[in-house]
């Protein structure tokens, strides 16, 4: 999992209500995205940040064009961006960055790991060194997730049982 910084991100976002220039590393909103995907250079690559309330198959078109989504929290009860991200993982075969913001806790990471985030922003109080430490508190798990995607007794040879 990378642990991102203000001062470290290399993404740039777009501001809201600005003309939107294509340049690398530009992060856009979706509602950004959807005004200049159609005009949008080839090959050169963007990034989203998507509403956790919107149907992520809204943007299964223009993933080979994302480098990077991003995924919010309002609030850390709010599980619909798991979804989305595993949706992402499973069904369409995502392998840029999927990055969670928002409501970021410590005790998120184990399972924003195994629904396919790979980066996060730690909510403001948040301590780097224990989200890193929460990432190793289970050795295994038995349901399959995105990263190891069969369970438990297949992986020990019990699915001839």
């Amino acid at each position: 999992m990378q642990f991102i910084t203000t001062g470290q991100d290399r993404w740039t976002a777009a501001p809201e209500g600005a003309t939107v220039t294509p340049a690398p590393q530009t992060l856009l909103s979706w509602a950004q995205w959807q005004e200049v995907r159609a005009s949008w250079p080839e090959g050169l690559k963007a990034g989203v940040s998507f509403p956790n309330d919107a149907d992520i198959e809204a943007l299964a078109d223009d993933l080979p064009r994302l480098d990077l989504v991003v995924l919010h929290f309002p609030k850390w009860t709010d599980g619909r961006a798991y979804s989305q991200a595993s949706l992402l993982r499973k069904r369409y075969r995502y392998t840029g960055q999927v990055r969670g913001v928002g409501d970021v806790v410590v005790d998120m990471m184990p399972l924003m790991a195994r629904t396919g985030f790979d980066a996060v922003v730690l909510r403001e109080g948040q301590n780097v060194e224990y989200a890193q430490r929460a990432l190793g508190f289970f050795p295994g798990y038995y349901q399959g997730d995105v990263v190891q995607h069969q369970p438990l007794f297949v992986r020990q040879g019990g699915a001839a049982a």
